[in-house]
């Protein structure tokens, strides 16, 4: 069996043609089932429902084979003993600092101040703004970003930015980009050797239907 770990929304749904061009079709819509595990056309390909934090902990510890993360997720995970072969190029945005329209970002930086900075991606900000030399103290918090901004517990935050339609609503601006974000695909180094050739079939399959 091949245990493919995917998170429920726009990674799911984007994964969807990957997996056609691998002869795979999901049984069940997942925002429709309650269930966790969901069957295949293929009874030797299953898939596990998890949150997109924790898609990396399932491949590396075993509880899937191959798994679909983004970019974000790896890096606060580390990435240990996970086998990334492809950039799938789904799920595109990217990781930015934003902060109230007020706020006078660039002269704060300049004059050397401390920058209280909200972010779920601890990681991803501490080294960012270590490498600018900006001395922050970081804010962990697992939702709303926007909301510590605009109630005074923030000078900015860190997070992942699309549309940017949410920051507009919140009087918020994009004031630097960090990095662009898309998901790749993870495979777990144990699976990699017991199942080589039926994940290196998937792999192809994958790579020959990544959008251009």
């Amino acid at each position: 069996m091949i245990t493919l770990a995917l998170s429920k929304g726009r990674i799911f749904e984007e994964t969807l043609p990957l997996l056609a061009a691998a002869g795979i079709e999901v049984s069940e819509d997942p925002e429709k089932s309650r269930k966790l595990i969901l069957g295949t056309n293929r009874p030797d390909v299953r898939v596990v429902l998890v949150r997109a934090t924790d898609v990396p902990t399932y491949v590396q510890h075993g509880g899937a084979d191959i798994g679909v993360a983004g970019k974000d997720t790896l890096i606060e995970h580390g990435g240990a003993n996970l086998y990334q072969p492809l950039d799938l190029k789904i799920a595109k945005c990217r990781m930015s600092v934003a902060v109230p329209s007020g706020f006078d970002y660039a002269g704060a930086v300049k004059r050397g101040a401390r920058i209280r900075v909200a972010t779920k991606y601890t990681s991803i900000a501490s080294d960012h703004f270590a490498n600018k030399g900006v001395h922050v103290d970081l804010i962990k918090l697992y939702g709303s970003m926007e909301l510590a901004p605009l109630i005074g517990m923030a000078d900015a935050i860190v997070d992942l930015v699309s549309t940017g339609n949410t920051l507009k609503a919140n009087n918020l601006v994009e004031v630097e980009e960090i990095m662009q974000i898309s998901s790749r695909l993870v495979v777990n180094q144990a699976s990699l050797k017991l199942k080589r050739e039926r994940i290196r079939q998937m792999i192809e399959a994958f790579e020959s239907a990544i959008p251009a």
